[in-house]
Formats: structure tokens, sequence, C-alpha cells
């Protein structure tokens, strides 16, 4: 709990996981010696804050989830697993439906954002007890351009306004509740949770998140994650050295 409010974290894990080209889930591919899964959950099972985890996965794969990464790894605050959805908007919605009815903000996150950091998580949470809605991002390094049908630059937006958003999302719970209401009504599918919430008009506050809080989406982000789990201290090592070579 934090300031006596009851916190729930909702894992999207039942992605079809076209772009991987792995004949098994990406979610439960292993990265440095265990499932990209089971780094997530680790995360938010360490949060002091966090009281409930609810893993939303394929309805056949549910079993496999319960027992080779709940089980195996000793998760003790997942509630529970329940299915998927076509859509990750349709597999959150299933998981708000379950939540406990203490629930008061909820953490919506991607099963394949294994990189979290639990600073993050415990910052959102911080900011969604102020704020009711708090999405973590980074601002963009690159130049973007609004691309036309033809393949022609219509627009370069102000890079300094522009921000990638990750997940942890979190949201009070009844703000979250009624995003989804409406955009089941309205027929409205978003590309992410805090999108159906600023269609309500309720302001969502972005806070700094981490550039190594990458989605696994592709074969090239494995070789990326298995960078970041097992050269990490290397690489600090040489950026430290490098500076007081300076």
């Amino acid at each position: 709990m934090y300031r006596n409010q009851y916190i729930s974290a909702i894992i999207a894990a039942a992605g079809m996981s076209n772009r991987m080209g792995s004949n098994i889930n990406k979610q439960f591919i292993f990265v440095d010696n265990k499932p990209i899964l089971a780094h997530t959950i680790e995360k938010f099972e360490k949060c002091k804050y966090v009281d409930e985890i609810i893993v939303v996965a394929r309805e056949d794969e549910i079993e496999y989830c319960r027992e080779e990464i709940v089980r195996r790894y000793n998760f003790n605050k997942v509630t529970k697993i329940v299915r998927g959805g076509k859509e990750r908007q349709d597999s959150v919605y299933n998981g708000l439906l379950a939540l406990d009815e203490k629930c008061d903000i909820v953490l919506s996150h991607d099963g394949a954002r294994p990189f979290v950091k639990i600073e993050n998580i415990i910052d959102s949470i911080k900011a969604t007890f102020e704020h009711g809605a708090c999405v973590v991002g980074v601002p963009v390094k690159d130049t973007i351009k609004v691309v036309g049908n033809k393949g022609n630059v219509t627009n370069t937006p102000n890079r300094d306004l522009l921000w990638a958003a990750q997940t942890p999302q979190c949201f009070k719970k009844p703000i979250i509740m009624e995003g989804y209401k409406k955009a089941i009504e309205g027929g409205f599918m978003g590309t992410d949770d805090a999108g159906l919430v600023e269609r309500l008009g309720i302001e969502v506050k972005m806070i700094m998140g981490s550039y190594e809080n990458i989605k696994i989406t592709t074969p090239e982000d494995l070789i990326i994650a298995e960078s970041l789990l097992k050269d990490r201290s290397t690489i600090f090592n040489r950026i430290e050295f490098a500076f007081q070579g300076r």
C-alpha cells in the first residue's frame, strides 16, 4: 500500500508475438536464463507498494504461465491469471474486471518490458496519488516527421514537445474504469491506456522513465536485452574509466 491506497498491477502478456518470428510467445523466451515475463513480474513483486499483480495471458497459455512462471519463481503477489482478448485494450479491460475490490490505484504494464525500474513504478504510484493519471516516458532523441499517404513529409513537430510513451501507465481506479467504459460505448480503440483517459478531458502527467525500458518485440530487441542484462556493469565501468581519463 501507499498512503493507505491499495495498489494493483496488471501485466499484459497476451500478445501474438508476430514480429518476433518465434514459435512461442515472446513473453516466455529466456533472456539471461529466465523468461522475459518472469523478469517483468519480478520488478512489481519487489516493489513494496504493489499489493496485487494480475497477469493477462492467452487462454491456451494460462496454465503454462501459472506453473512455469508464477509458481516456479514464487511470485506471491500474483493473485490471478486471466484470459486475454483480441487486442491489448481488450486484455487490459479483462484485467481491470479482475481487480480486487479494495483497489484504489492500478498500474498497467507490458509483459515484454522487463527493464522497468522499481523506482519508476514507485514514481508512477506517487504521481498518480497526486494527479490521478500518470504515464512513464522519455523525450524522443530523433527528429520526428509526419508523413502523408503518398510518402511525403507533411509536418515536422517540435522535438522538444515530443515524448515516447512507455509503461507502466498508472491511474486511480475510477478514472481508468471510466476511460474504458466510454471507449467501449464509443467503439474507440486506442494505442495505450492513457489515450482512453485523455478522451475524458483528464490531464495525464508524464514523468521521466528510462531509455532502457524497451519493449521486446523483434529478434534484434533480444540482442539488446541480453546486452543490458549481461554487460551493464562492464559498460558502466568503461564509461567511468573514460571520464576519469579525460
